[in-house]
């Protein structure tokens, strides 16, 4: 049997364990990474091995990670929470404004940064109001990966199509005379609104914050802002390494280590702090990038990027079509990244041969590879992080709990996006 077959089989059964049984799926993917690397499916070079693995994703998560467990003994989150508990009249518009805040958020920063970020106060909230974060902490997710395709720095995606196509910040907002991609996005979050109204009506419980918290200490509260600032800034900054946004979050994660020490002279508050780190979560994304480029290596991801443009032939409609449902079929259970590496050049030979623009390609591979993500709970980094954080807290989330909000989420998003792209560039 030749090895792109046995790479696929072992990716499907990989993926049956962890839909199965989720409590093994850092075993099932470690387990399928090892038997790549036996069998050669991806190259035995230690070196090698190591470079597949996306140090920047990592050192960001831990990073954030690090300054968010200061930020949350700060008692900042608890003061936001109180704050948005003043707005809202039910835990159904708690979530709901929870939701289109970490959108926000995540349009400019990176989703697991957002996720790191907004994640506590919305604990925060549900302990106040003694329900379950899970509700919460998954739509927080969900939002964070639908809206990080809206602007130029909100994804690896996004930084990736802007650098491929010449694309600048601004273009991402108005292009050619036309509404950028920014718009499809945002009107497919606002379009979510009602979805949430539906999924969570029986949250009628009211809401009212009482006395305001008294926040601690402010520093935790300025590194994550300045978190924030330095992503955005480094993304205008051209040719940068490639672990920039990762070393940002880590510097100022030891700033903030080291801030905290001088000050209080506590060791066992760094303990605590280093111990906050969720270490499963990053040996999950390490699992997942080895076997993505092990499928990669071999070809299957080539292979699922030619069908799609295949089966479209020359009509352009039916090829948007399947760009952007297949790429979101595709993303639910791959990593979007080398997906989109590999598709880009693909749509740009097909679109000079129709002999036409291929912005409308771009941006359906972009909508569909980036909301795809939603479905499952190991479709995005910020899914994995948001699943890490409850299963810590004691809040186990199956495939099945997941898709019944990351669904209908991506449904409506989707299908917003894609019905606004076609309209205005075709």
């Amino acid at each position: 049997m030749e090895l792109k077959s046995i790479a696929l089989i072992l990716f499907v059964l990989m993926y049956i364990v962890m839909i199965l049984k989720s409590d093994w799926k850092l075993y099932a993917i470690w387990i399928v990474a090892i038997a790549f690397v036996a069998l050669g499916i991806i190259k035995r070079n230690p070196f090698y091995i190591l470079s597949v693995v996306n140090w920047n994703v990592l050192m960001m998560i831990g990073g954030t990670m690090l300054v968010v467990y200061f930020f949350i003994e700060s008692k900042m989150p608890n003061l936001l929470a109180d704050i948005i508990l003043d707005k809202c009249k039910n835990v159904m518009w708690v979530i709901i404004l929870m939701s289109l805040f970490s959108g926000a958020v995540s349009a400019f920063i990176d989703n697991v940064a957002t996720v790191l970020m907004i994640a506590p106060v919305g604990l925060a909230i549900c302990k106040k109001l003694d329900i379950s974060p899970v509700s919460m902490l998954l739509s927080i997710a969900v939002s964070s990966n639908l809206q990080g395709a809206a602007t130029l720095v909100g994804d690896t995606t996004s930084i990736m199509l802007g650098d491929y196509a010449d694309m600048n910040f601004m273009e991402f907002f108005w292009m050619n005379g036309r509404p950028g991609i920014f718009w499809a996005v945002e009107l497919g979050a606002l379009m979510t609104v009602p979805v949430m109204m539906i999924l969570f009506h029986k949250y009628t419980q009211p809401v009212e914050a009482g006395k305001k918290t008294e926040v601690k200490e402010m520093f935790p509260t300025i590194a994550l802002c300045g978190i924030v600032v330095c992503l955005i800034i480094a993304s205008f900054i051209p040719n940068t390494p490639s672990v920039i946004n990762g070393a940002i979050c880590m510097t100022i994660a030891v700033i903030c280590v080291l801030y905290d020490y001088v000050k209080k002279r506590e060791k066992l508050n760094i303990i605590h702090a280093f111990a906050s780190v969720d270490i499963e979560t990053l040996l999950v994304l390490c699992g997942l990038f080895v076997v993505i480029r092990g499928i990669t290596d071999v070809g299957l991801i080539d292979d699922a990027a030619s069908l799609i443009v295949n089966a479209g032939g020359n009509n352009l409609f039916v090829l948007y079509t399947i760009i952007v449902w297949g790429s979101v079929l595709f993303s639910a259970f791959i990593d979007n990244i080398p997906y989109v590496a590999t598709m880009l050049p693909i749509l740009t030979s097909i679109t000079a041969l129709l002999g036409i623009e291929p912005y409308v390609l771009y941006f359906g591979l972009l909508t569909g590879a980036t909301l795809g993500g939603n479905i499952t709970p190991i479709g995005a980094s910020a899914n994995i992080t948001a699943v890490g954080m409850l299963k810590k807290g004691g809040h186990d989330v199956s495939f099945g709990d997941f898709m019944k909000i990351g669904l209908p989420f991506t449904l409506v998003a989707a299908t917003t996006g894609y019905l606004f792209i076609w309209i205005f560039w075709h």
